[in-house]
């Protein structure tokens, strides 16, 4: 069914649709039907969060395999009634407790910044044009589809305004797909161009987009390395755990003389600590809390500078940028656009008055389409206001005049004037208009207006002044467009609704006004199809408009130099033009950017990626090039962001490692972003960049911290099962130790500013840090509970010789935890040389204060146990040292053996 125009255009009664539509006989639901349709559930609800819901964030932290082996460990604990050695599960829950709230918290703060960038749609109900979110569609709605939204739902065509639809995130094709009445408009294709009036056929879960992957409509979730190195350190303590925790607990009861024994005498109480204590201190428990928990924050910190970060994970996505390739209009130019001029051609001053009239009336057509982009709006609004200056092609200045839209359908000008036009898209990077003539004949011109070097390069004629005009406009940084005209032989597009009904000079039959449009139906179809200018046309004038750089870009891209990013300028103008607005914001410093037309770039990927590397401004890009340009950098290794705010750069979004879109962008171009600039500053770029690498950097410090923890606890199980010694210490000493140089300082550090760059290999480096740190703890503290019982004559078997035997086993522990912690910390010519001595001088202070003391059994020696504890304190600095000298030569050892193998294989 075709809806069919009564007039122009009709300006919507309801509020959320400012946009002035085409009017329509068509009335859509009533509220009736649209609560009927509610309450069946034939409502589009959106599969797509921003954040996880409340449950998710709560099992995501509270069941958890670690969690649940703390738990256990906790309540067997209980059972021996030594409930101080259960103080490891509080601080668990106490910890959950924090990610929980933190991560709530975070979340109210994006999901109410997600408001603002939330995709609404228009739809007609009850004979007007209101605006609705995309999940408030339902069923049997019309809608209308305009350029730059993503379709939500499922629909079927009613009236085509000369919609043409990319269906690329649906099928993979580039190519766009020109919509005529009757057919489908699927969910997830984006409006490139053209306006449309449609029915939604199919919502939610039975729309096409939500039959297909999650990444054919939108994106595939950001990989992280971060996430990735901590999920294979966890699971590999998974595999161990579980064994270590089973001979722990049979070497400890054979250690007081074999399970009957144990339950006879009740030191299976004793067995099981010890062997809790062994457990506890495997565990990473705070890697996993602080990792989500610093993503969170950062994610909040960000959403706090009108940042919306719609993927966690994407912040870390943030730390790995190398390349950034930026759109200019909206980026480096505040996306303002105002027409500054009209410069008439030779071939337009024959008659210089009239010809400028008419010039000036056609130029307005040609933009007048009824979803105008921002180019069109500025030229509309400048002729409208007369805000521009007119010359002539000899360049004498003539008198600018206001050219309205009220004029339509009075004789001259207007929409009444034009039969049909072919709309702007940013694949042809052209529009035109055939409009009706004055005279008696009433004969049709037909307007094409577009990128100067693509029309020129249609038509016969090689117009080296032309050309020479353009480019001295360009090297401005002004961006020029082309006005050229042919007579029309037929209809080069869509038929102008309402057109035909609007004309009154001559005023035609109402009989002649449907036969007229029915007839150019065909014709228009099949020419737009084709999308091709005639060869024949001429240049007529130059529009030239000017655009506004951002006050804060020059900075920012300073800001990029200096952190090593490598910023190139892609976009869709004369490459001329971009270049000369990028060296007024020196984005490559001192030096002249690079410009290349689009046009010259190679197909082939590795040839592209080749020529890029000499290459700062890329100008003339179809939406397609710029998709090739970032796969093009993927394959020289680069990490790549890329920002836009148009359709056109959905594409190329998607396929970035971090796509960053402006708060101003189309709905299908937030869509696709792992992070939205909801005010749409370019200065906000460096902030989103820095709390990526501030994230990755400290993780490094926190996860070296915690894995030295589980390296050495795990030698030390391994020692104790072998030896069958007593465990050295308590479930409460590792809580007391790992509270005070791992929990509470790694939480700081986590948080605390750190501007390093991203370096890869994350796993790879904490363990080279973790593991011989580990390894020289657990050697120290073993060889305390070794030697120390036989230099001592220290009777283990005795409860008070045990106790003297774990304080010392505790405090050389501490110690060498500190220095891991300083050394995790530097430099230390800062706060962090404080706030290592702090939770030093804590620990020492918590030996003396019998509250503490007697709580976690902790104490200073005294007597003839000073000098031993200073030999094992001392002994265990040593050891750590030849411990870490020994891991930073073994990476490099290792390297040197591979390479003899290499040599010795290629050798036979």
């Amino acid at each position: 069914m075709t809806a069919h125009s009564t007039s122009t255009h009709s300006t919507s009664a309801q509020s959320g649709a400012a946009q002035s539509m085409p009017a329509v006989d068509e009335r859509g639901l009533t509220a009736g039907q649209v609560a009927d349709r509610v309450a069946h559930g034939q409502v589009n609800v959106q599969s797509t969060k921003t954040t996880r819901t409340v449950g998710q964030i709560i099992a995501a932290n509270v069941f958890t395999l670690f969690n649940g082996i703390i738990l256990a460990a906790m309540i067997v604990v209980l059972l021996t009634g030594r409930w101080k050695d259960a103080v490891f599960g509080f601080v668990i829950i106490v910890n959950t407790l924090i990610g929980v709230v933190t991560e709530l918290k975070s979340k109210r703060t994006l999901d109410k910044l997600s408001i603002l960038v939330k995709s609404r749609n228009l739809v007609r109900r009850d004979g007007h044009d209101e605006e609705v979110d995309a999940e408030d569609i339902v069923e049997g709605d019309v809608l209308w589809i305009r350029a730059g939204e993503q379709v939500p739902a499922d629909c079927e065509v009613l009236e085509s305004w000369g919609l043409e639809l990319d269906e690329s995130m649906l099928t993979g094709e580039s190519a766009t797909v020109k919509k005529k009445p009757g057919d489908k408009a699927l969910s997830g294709a984006t409006a490139v161009s053209g306006l449309a009036l449609a029915r939604v056929v199919a919502v939610g879960e039975r729309s096409y987009a939500a039959r297909l992957t999650a990444q054919a409509k939108v994106f595939t979730r950001t990989k992280s390395d971060l996430q990735d190195g901590i999920n294979t350190i966890l699971k590999f303590m998974t595999f161990l755990v579980v064994p270590l925790c089973v001979l722990l607990v049979l070497s400890q009861m054979n250690r007081v003389g074999g399970w009957n024994a144990a339950i006879a005498t009740g030191q299976w109480r004793d067995a099981v600590v010890s062997a809790v204590a062994g457990v506890v201190g495997m565990i990473p428990e705070g890697l996993v809390l602080l990792t989500s928990l610093n993503f969170a924050i950062a994610a909040m910190r960000l959403a706090r500078r009108n940042t919306l970060v719609q993927e966690l994970e994407a912040v870390e996505t943030l730390a790995r940028v190398d390349c950034l390739n930026l759109d200019k209009t909206g980026t480096i130019t505040d996306g303002g656009i105002e027409l500054t001029g009209v410069r008439l051609l030779p071939d337009s001053t024959a008659t210089p008055a009239p010809a400028a009239h008419e010039v000036l009336e056609a130029l307005r057509d040609v933009c007048d389409e009824p979803t105008p982009n921002i180019t069109g709006a500025a030229v509309l609004a400048g002729l409208r206001d007369a805000a521009y200056e007119l010359t002539d092609a000899d360049g004498r200045q003539l008198q600018a005049f206001a050219v309205r839209g009220e004029a339509a359908g009075a004789g001259r000008g207007g929409r009444g004037r034009v039969i049909s036009r072919v709309p702007f898209s940013s694949s042809r990077k052209w529009s035109s208009a055939d409009v009706r003539g004055t005279g008696s004949d009433g004969a049709a011109t037909r307007w094409y207006m577009g990128a100067p070097e693509v029309i020129l390069r249609a038509l016969y004629g090689e117009y080296p002044e032309v050309r020479t005009a353009i480019d001295a406009q360009a090297r401005t940084g002004s961006r020029v467009l082309l006005l050229a005209c042919v007579a029309a032989d037929g209809a080069s597009g869509t038929p102008e609704r309402g057109a035909a009904s609007t004309q009154r000079d001559p005023a035609p039959s109402p009989e002649a006004t449907a036969n007229e449009a029915v007839a150019n139906d065909a014709a228009a179809e099949a020419a737009i199809d084709s999308c091709a200018i005639d060869p024949r046309a001429i240049p007529v004038a130059l529009v030239v408009c000017a655009e506004s750089v951002r006050p804060d870009a020059a900075r920012t891209l300073a800001w990029f130099r200096e952190q090593g990013v490598r910023c190139r300028v892609i976009s869709g103008d004369n490459p001329l033009t971009v270049a000369a607005i990028a060296d007024r914001v020196h984005l490559c410093a001192d030096r002249a950017p690079r410009a290349i037309d689009a046009r010259e770039l190679p197909e082939d990927i590795d040839e592209l990626a080749a020529v890029l590397e000499d290459v700062d401004v890329v100008g003339r890009v179809l939406p397609n090039q710029k998709k090739a340009i970032v796969q093009a950098l993927h394959k020289r290794g680069h990490t790549v962001a890329m920002t836009g705010d148009g359709v056109n750069d959905a594409l190329a979004l998607k396929e970035a490692d971090l796509g960053i879109a402006m708060g101003n962008a189309a709905s299908a171009t937030k869509a696709v972003a792992q992070v939205v600039l909801v005010d749409s500053k370019f200065s906000h770029l460096p902030d989103v960049v820095a709390r990526g690498r501030q994230v990755m950097a400290n993780m490094e410090r926190v996860a070296s911290l915690f894995l030295a923890k589980t390296a050495y606890s795990a030698l030390i199980s391994l020692g104790v099962v072998l030896t069958g010694i007593p465990f050295p210490y308590l479930p409460r000493h590792i809580t007391y130790v790992g509270a005070l140089t791992i929990g509470i300082p790694a939480f700081i550090l986590a948080l605390a500013p750190n501007t390093r760059r991203y370096m890869p290999g994350f796993l790879r480096r904490v363990l080279r840090f973790a593991v011989p740190c580990g390894t020289g703890i657990a050697i120290s503290v073993l060889g305390a509970a070794w030697i120390l019982p036989r230099a001592l004559h220290l009777d283990t078997a005795v409860a008070a010789d045990l106790t003297q035997l774990r304080h010392i086993c505790v405090l050389v522990l501490f110690a060498l935890s500190v220095i891991v912690l300083a050394r995790v910390a530097q430099p230390l010519r800062s706060w962090r040389g404080v706030l290592v001595a702090v939770f030093a001088l804590a620990g020492v202070a918590g030996a003396v204060i019998p509250l503490v003391s007697n709580f976690f059994d902790v104490a200073l020696p005294r007597g003839r146990f000073v000098i031993p504890t200073l030999v094992a304190l001392a002994a265990g600095m040593l050891v750590l040292a030849l411990c870490v000298a020994a891991g930073k030569r073994l990476p490099d050892a290792m390297s040197t053996m591979c390479a003899r193998r290499r040599h010795v294989t290629r050798n036979k």
